[in-house]
């Protein structure tokens, strides 16, 4: 039997192969960063006609800023196992990858596209809403606890409509009731770093509560996600 290290070792090989299998394919069809980049700068040049170029307060800012980023997750982020279904490479991953290890890299897959579509996303409303941003460090942990609860949700919601007959749908239909707590603690989070005098403890309550939704989403994903590949 291999020690813990060995083992360890070895589901961290596995994870980063399913993680580099992925962004090869996406390197050679650029189909979702293609999509969600599309999807971001379209969402924002509507913004910016219907809203025009004056001044937008900070909590429009942030509220705009993550129905932006929420809508391309819900649009771009839940192909990843559909993709497996429509290439017939399903069956072969589940025979040689243990559940887990496709579960982790896929889902740094989804947390690596969508930390790259906020990035283009707050330098683009810095750009073209001039968003200001006061607080950095606090902006940069809402964007980061956010990615990581926005991207469990997508990819365990993504595995379980890989097989629905309906799955174009169902994704954002799925997704959005299960974000309402992470969305309003990322907007209220990013509305105190585009203010002036903000703290850290200003926001304690919003970003316990990310670390919180991150933590369950992420553990129901791992616990649940050896049912839904197995059957």
């Amino acid at each position: 039997m291999p020690g813990f290290p060995t083992a360890m070792a070895m589901w961290i090989h596995g994870a980063r192969a399913v993680l580099m299998k992925e962004l090869r394919m996406e390197w050679r069809s650029r189909h979702a960063i293609n999509l969600l980049f599309m999807f971001v700068l379209s969402s924002l040049l509507l913004v910016v006609f219907a809203l025009g170029t004056g001044q937008i307060e900070p909590p429009l800012q942030a509220a705009l800023l993550w129905i932006v980023i929420v809508f391309s997750a819900a649009v771009g982020l839940g192909r990843s196992f559909l993709a497996e279904e429509e290439q017939g490479t399903l069956l072969l991953l589940q025979v040689n990858v243990p559940g887990s290890q496709v579960l982790a890299g896929k889902l740094a897959f989804n947390l690596v596209l969508i930390m790259a579509v906020m990035s283009v996303t707050v330098v683009a409303f810095m750009g073209l809403m001039g968003m200001r941003i006061v607080h950095a460090g606090l902006l940069l942990a809402t964007l980061g606890l956010g990615s990581v609860g926005l991207a469990g949700a997508t990819t365990l919601l993504g595995a379980l409509i890989a097989k629905a007959s309906a799955r174009g749908p169902l994704l954002p239909v799925l997704l959005f009731p299960m974000l309402s707590p992470l969305f309003l603690s990322v907007v209220r989070a990013t509305q105190e770093a585009l203010t002036e005098g903000a703290t850290w403890s200003g926001s304690a309550t919003d970003l316990t509560a990310l670390v919180g939704f991150a933590g369950v989403v992420n553990t129901a994903a791992f616990l649940l996600f050896e049912y839904v590949w197995t059957d």
